[in-house]
C-alpha cells in the first residue's frame, strides 16, 4: 500500500505540475497576444495619424496650367480661370500687399509672373476668416510676394493662385494653404523669377480707384523687365 500511495502521490504531483505549466503557457500566450495587439493598435494609430496628416496637407488637388510669360498688353484681358493664373497681362504689376477691395486681374497676373501668390476670397467671407487670411499672408513665406484681395463670384470661398497653379479652399484654417504658399511662391515655374513685386512702378490702387492705364502716347512699350509709371497712383486700400 505504501508503494501504491507513493506512486499515486507522484502521479498527482506530476499532474499538478503539468496543469500549472499548461496554465503558465496559456497565460504567456494571452499576455503575448495582448502585447501584440497593443503594438498593432499603436502602429495602426500612428499610421492613421500620418495618413490623415498627409491628406490634410496634400497638394494633389492643385490644378496646373501652362502659360508663356512676357505677354504684356494695354487692353483688358478675358481669362479662362477665375481668378486667372497666367496669360496676357498689363505692363504694370500690382504692388504686393493686402487690399480690402478688388484689384485688376491684369495687374495681379503680372505680379504672379514675378513670383507672387495671390489669395482671393469672396467679398461676403466672414470677417474672422478674412483676418485669418491676412495673418497667413503676413507670416507665411515672403510677405513681399503676397497679394490678398476680395474677388467677386469665386468658385470657392477662398482661392490661392500662383503662376500656372491654383487651389480652392472652404475656409482659412485649411492646413494646405500655408503649404501652397511655401511651395509655389517664387516657384521653379515663375517666368520672371527674382523680379520685384513692388517698386516705384507698381500699381498701388484698387480697381475702383483707377482704371487700367492706357498705352502711353509717344513712348515705347516697356520691355518685360521695365515699366512706365502711371500719372497718378493713389495709396492702396491696405489693412
Amino acid at each position: 500500500m505504501t508503494k501504491e500511495k507513493a506512486q499515486a502521490r507522484r502521479e498527482h504531483l506530476a499532474k499538478m505540475r503539468a496543469e500549472q505549466q499548461a496554465k503558465e503557457r496559456r497565460t504567456a500566450m494571452v499576455m503575448w497576444g495582448i502585447g501584440g495587439l497593443v503594438i498593432l493598435l499603436v502602429i495602426g494609430g500612428v499610421g492613421f495619424y500620418i495618413v490623415k496628416d498627409r491628406q490634410a496637407t496634400s497638394l494633389d488637388a492643385v490644378t496646373s496650367v501652362s502659360y508663356a510669360g512676357g505677354e504684356h498688353v494695354w487692353t483688358p484681358v478675358t481669362y479662362k480661370e477665375a481668378p486667372p493664373v497666367g496669360g496676357k497681362h498689363n505692363n504694370y504689376w500690382q504692388q504686393c500687399a493686402i487690399y480690402d477691395k478688388p484689384i485688376h486681374s491684369e495687374h495681379a497676373v503680372h505680379s504672379l509672373e514675378h513670383g507672387a501668390v495671390w489669395i482671393t476670397y469672396r467679398p461676403d467671407l466672414p470677417k474672422a476668416q478674412i483676418e485669418k487670411l491676412k495673418s497667413i499672408a503676413e507670416s507665411t513665406g515672403d510677405s513681399a510676394y503676397m497679394l490678398v484681395s476680395p474677388y467677386p463670384n469665386l468658385p470657392a470661398p477662398i482661392v490661392a493662385s500662383s503662376w500656372g497653379h491654383q487651389l480652392t479652399f472652404q475656409n482659412a484654417d485649411d492646413a494646405k494653404l500655408p503649404k501652397f504658399i511655401t511651395k509655389y511662391q517664387n516657384g521653379a515655374g515663375t517666368p520672371e523669377l527674382g523680379a520685384t513685386c513692388g517698386g516705384e512702378y507698381a500699381i498701388t490702387t484698387t480697381a475702383d480707384q483707377q482704371p487700367l492705364p492706357p498705352e502711353p502716347k509717344g513712348q515705347a512699350t516697356p520691355a518685360p523687365s521695365e515699366s512706365l509709371a502711371p500719372s497718378a497712383t493713389p495709396s492702396p486700400s491696405k489693412s
